[in-house]
């Protein structure tokens, strides 16, 4: 069953929000008449532009996701969040075989897996309360191709994309919409510490995206050219494994979100 959402008239909050595919995401969801977006940054002061821009349609609040703390006061203080969006994230990538490649690993996984938990545990009760809403999580194409030189932020990004999966069951019984968004080749900063190949694409690319992808009641989001040629050649497996599920893979009792 297709969970649908459109944006207009929705409050929002976006991690990451001061730069690249978050700032997008911002102008993009404000262009679509929302009410109203939480940009969440580790450091206020990084909101400010976006204040200017678009005054009180914009809330700073600060949330780093390796400080549980700040995500779970964000939650508290943003009551009336209906769209969730977990966009920030680190890239500190190495082989398996580099001297780093634990540290990198440790990095990536607190950041963009564990930090990922503690925003859906934080926010689920939150986006229940106010009818369901929507949840999205940016993750890559990255968590589908490993390349060996950045493996260790592959890994990660597999990991998240498993809890995203997961998060689409538990929150698709509560009325939530959850959205897993795989960029490609995207002029960000990300992408340039990466030194990818190829002709990045805008990150408006990624948040129009979104918007529709909600729209349309969609699980799956590859936004872009190089994400689209992944995406088509994953979507046979996508549709009949991932979305459909397999009934004798599935525990006989589920965990439910937690409940603040």
């Amino acid at each position: 069953m297709r969970i649908t959402c459109d944006i207009k008239d929705k409050v929002a909050l976006v991690t990451g929000a001061n730069r690249g595919i978050g700032k997008a995401i911002v102008d993009a969801f404000l262009s679509h008449s929302a009410a109203k977006v939480y940009t969440a940054v580790r450091h206020l002061h990084a909101a400010e532009p976006l204040v200017e821009q678009y005054g009180g349609k914009v809330v700073p609040v600060q949330l780093d996701l390796e400080e549980p703390e700040t995500i779970v006061a964000a939650a508290s203080r943003a009551r009336d969040v209906q769209v969730e969006v977990n966009n920030a994230a680190v890239f500190m990538a190495s082989t398996p075989l580099d001297r780093n490649a634990l540290d990198a690993l440790e990095l990536g996984m607190n950041t963009n897996v564990f930090g990922l938990v503690r925003v859906a545990q934080a926010f689920s009760p939150v986006l229940k309360q106010n009818g369901g809403g929507a949840f999205v999580q940016i993750n890559s194409i990255a968590s589908l191709v490993c390349a060996s030189n950045f493996a260790t932020h592959s890994a990660c990004k597999a990991a998240a994309y498993s809890i995203t999966q997961a998060l689409r069951e538990l929150l698709g019984s509560q009325g939530t919409a959850v959205l897993s968004v795989h960029p490609g080749l995207i002029a960000s900063d990300m992408g340039h510490t990466a030194g990818l190949a190829g002709s990045a694409e805008p990150p408006s690319v990624v948040a129009e995206g979104i918007v529709g992808a909600l729209r349309a009641g969609d699980f799956h989001l590859f936004p872009d050219s190089l994400a689209k040629r992944v995406g088509a050649a994953y979507r046979s497996f996508s549709e009949t494994v991932i979305e459909f599920g397999i009934p004798e893979y599935r525990a006989a009792h589920n965990s439910v979100p937690v409940e603040k």
